[in-house]
């Protein structure tokens, strides 16, 4: 098969990765891609959220799949502009993407599929949402109804942090994303991430991790887009995975369907769990970031097969095939992140590491110039590694990570501490 992946970060670094192990990928390209996934497969520019830009390159090189990573081309309708062209796609409509989109959706389908999640208000400005926020008291969630690439989350211990974060959303801190805000209950416990595959009708558990977002150690500081990652999730046991599928999941897709809009790509469940029990706290419509690296490493080159049976609507029939180890990804991202960073800083030490099954660098924001690999996002690199137990994978990636010359990039020492 001809695949081309969609996107530019770890993530599409890691589907390129493990797409590239099953032996049904001939050709494989990714647009725009960075300097790690050059080594692997054939990278092209173009605007990645312009569907017609999207299908003239697909017809060009005969593509027989589209696999959509991030969640901006979702946004765009650029898979449904592909399979209208007549291409198989792997990611949800615009319409069922607003799982993500909107913030104010998703809690919309929650009551009507009577889905556990926090208590919440949904303000379109300020006024109303500060007066919310000073009857419920704090601690409290503030949350930009649209797209903030992982950011545009506030949760305010303080009062005053909480109108704060109201007067930045709706003065523009994150676009558009902010002219809408939701306002939730804090909730209490411990977050982990479910994902399932989608094929419009029927759910297919793929995988469970844990996301360490805050910048500093200890998960303390500002929300990043996620500092490090494993799997699987010790806190999600079966039984709970169980309960999120079956009261969570399960009505939101069957309620999606109702609708008319069925949804059919990955679905990322981020769970809030207390006493044994799972409450939703967001939904992703496509793979998190870092913990698709954590996945497609115990996945491996099955993924392509999933991926198709989500697309071709029979996953009824398709199974997961998991090894019984462990993944760690550590998060190396520039200095200053989640705030202003330098860019064009040169990355050294990396052909020092071993690239295989059990040791990979993930790129997320870098490029080649001058035969050097220099950083050009504030997440720039995924050191990720597999191991029979949670603590060999901890061992081996952070000996990786002290391979790795880079003294204008930074990284937090605890990853996966809850766990260990």
């Amino acid at each position: 098969m001809n695949i081309l992946i969609l996107g530019g970060g770890g993530r599409e670094h890691a589907l390129a990765w493990a797409v590239m192990q099953n032996p049904k990928c001939d050709k494989l390209i990714v647009a725009p891609g960075n300097a790690g996934i050059a080594k692997i497969a054939t990278c092209a520019s173009f605007d990645i959220e312009n569907s017609a830009d999207v299908i003239a390159f697909a017809e060009s090189e005969a593509m027989d799949f589209v696999i959509i990573g991030p969640e901006a081309p979702l946004a765009a309708g650029v898979s449904d502009d592909l399979r209208e062209a007549g291409f198989l796609v792997f990611g949800p409509s615009k319409a069922a993407a607003q799982l993500e989109a909107s913030k104010a959706f998703t809690k919309e389908i929650c009551v009507a599929a009577n889905a556990p999640t926090a208590g919440y208000g949904h303000f379109t400005d300020a006024a109303s949402a500060k007066a919310y926020i000073t009857a419920q008291g704090a601690p409290i969630v503030v949350k930009a109804d649209g797209l903030a690439a992982g950011k545009g989350v506030v949760v305010a211990m303080e009062l005053q942090d909480a109108l704060n974060a109201v007067d930045d959303m709706f003065g523009g801190a994150f676009g558009g994303a902010g002219a809408e805000v939701v306002i939730e209950e804090f909730m209490e416990g411990e977050e982990a991430s479910f994902f399932v595959l989608c094929d419009g009708e029927n759910v297919l558990p793929i995988g469970t991790a844990q996301d360490h977002k805050r910048v500093g150690e200890g998960d303390t500081g500002p929300n990043t887009g996620g500092m490090g990652a494993y799997s699987p999730a010790p806190v999600l046991t079966d039984d709970i995975a169980t309960q999120a599928l079956e009261q969570i999941v399960k009505p939101c897709v069957a309620e999606m369907a109702r609708r008319g809009t069925p949804y059919q790509g990955v679905l990322y469940a981020g769970l809030m769990i207390k006493d044994g029990a799972p409450r939703l706290v967001e939904y992703n419509a496509r793979f998190g970031d870092p913990e698709c690296q954590v996945l497609m490493m115990r996945l491996g080159g099955q993924i392509l097969d999933l991926l198709l049976a989500s697309a071709e609507a029979r996953l009824d029939n398709a199974q997961v095939n998991w090894a019984n180890d462990h993944a760690m990804t550590v998060v190396m991202a520039a200095n200053g992140y989640p705030g202003a960073y330098e860019k064009g800083t040169v990355i050294k030490g990396l052909n020092a590491i071993d690239d295989d099954n059990f040791n990979v660098v993930f790129h997320a924001g870098t490029a080649k110039r001058d035969g050097a690999i220099v950083a050009t996002g504030g997440r720039v690199l995924n050191v990720t590694a597999r191991g029979a137990t949670l603590a060999e994978a901890h061992k081996r990636v952070y000996e990786m990570v002290g391979s790795v010359d880079w003294p204008d990039g930074f990284y937090r020492n605890d990853i996966g501490w809850r766990a260990l």
